[in-house]
């Protein structure tokens, strides 16, 4: 373990060094974590909506404040024609349009009904769908606050209804980013200093001088991954105290089984990195393959999308990505307080991933002196 120590005290000393590498191990992730949580997110918090009001009674402005009163909703924008309001819709200067016919108040009143138009902009489908069911909810809840409004109908006593949320009590979409987010960012400092590691070392000519020396493969590899330990879990110490002093955001579960999840994590994002490196000539080679990698592993990790949306192909390939076992069990931790006994075979699972990853960086690694 000897030959071990003094490659790990090498790569401190050369990761100390290097000014950029110190800045992208501190300040980039920190800057990320401050900023990805308040853009990632699905909430609509200013929808813009057009208005074709044909009524202009008193009903018809009571619906149309009851929108502009939302803090989801803003009205930008009112006109006479069903034209003027596509145009808004068109050129991007709506999200929505509601359009109240002639005769709404009286159709309310004598029939006990009446129809609205409401056209969305969908290219953002997930978007549409959060306006439809705001739009719906404040349209079907409108005639029961209207106070003074008199439908002609006989309405069935609702019962009461009480719930309760649970892990995410104020519903915040930053609470359930953050933690995901956090594991993301460990996994692209990991992965991608390390899949430059190796390989720089072929640049600068080193890997000939630790060639001819009796370090074995496995020490070698070894020596490369420790390092880059202390600094995921140096990461993850700068990301949980932006999570619970800039975010609020409660780790309901054991701290010291959130450094266990994170430290059983890096196996197999470790590995991988060394991998790359091991078969690559150039470190741009490597961070083109780094890349490629994370991108598929965020996109199909469930940090945005549910896992079971996904379709039943993309649920099987995901067995085999790390990155969502790492947002599973770090929401599982945080968020619900679950105990080692919830998280055991997610952990098990990560760690044969990661005795597979390092076996093959150590089989790709060619010691030739």
């Amino acid at each position: 373990m000897r030959k071990v120590f003094i490659l790990v005290r090498k790569e401190v000393r050369q990761v100390v060094r290097s000014k950029a590498m110190v800045a992208l191990i501190f300040a980039l992730p920190t800057l990320q974590l401050l900023v990805l949580p308040l853009a990632a997110t699905f909430e609509m918090k200013e929808i813009r909506l057009h208005v074709v009001d044909m009524d202009h009674s008193s009903v018809s402005r009571a619906l149309v404040a009851t929108f502009a009163h939302s803090p989801f909703y803003s009205v930008a924008g009112a006109s006479h024609s069903h034209r003027e309001a596509e145009e808004a819709l068109m050129v991007g200067k709506a999200d929505a349009t509601l359009e109240i016919p002639a005769h709404f108040e009286r159709d309310l009143h004598t029939r006990g009904a009446a129809s609205l138009q409401l056209v969305i902009n969908a290219i953002n489908g997930t978007a549409a769908g959060l306006i439809s069911a705001y739009s719906t909810s404040i349209i079907r809840d409108f005639p029961a606050s209207g106070g003074t409004l008199t439908l002609n109908t006989v309405v069935a006593p609702t019962p009461p209804l009480t719930y309760s949320c649970w892990f995410n009590p104020q519903l915040s979409y930053k609470t359930y980013m953050v933690p995901g987010i956090l594991v993301m960012l460990v996994s692209i400092i990991g992965l991608f200093l390390t899949s430059m590691n190796m390989v720089r070392e072929k640049e600068i000519g080193t890997i000939e001088q630790i060639n001819v020396t009796p370090i074995r493969r496995w020490e070698f590899i070894l020596g490369k991954s420790i390092p880059f330990v202390g600094v995921g879990l140096l990461d993850l110490t700068i990301g949980l105290l932006l999570a619970r002093f800039v975010y609020h955001v409660p780790t309901l579960g054991s701290v010291a089984l959130v450094y266990l999840v994170i430290l059983v994590y890096l196996l197999p994002v470790l590995g991988l990195g060394l991998f790359f490196s091991a078969i690559s000539n150039t470190q741009q080679q490597a961070m083109f393959i780094a890349w490629f990698f994370v991108m598929i592993f965020v996109l199909m990790s469930g940090l945005f999308t549910p896992i079971e949306s996904m379709p039943p192909w993309a649920q099987t390939a995901n067995l085999f990505n790390p990155l969502s076992y790492g947002v599973k069990v770090v929401r599982m931790v945080m968020l619900k307080g679950s105990g080692f006994a919830d998280i055991w075979r997610e952990l098990c699972a990560l760690l044969a991933y990661g005795l597979a990853a390092m076996s093959l960086a150590v089989a790709a690694y060619r010691k030739t002196g």
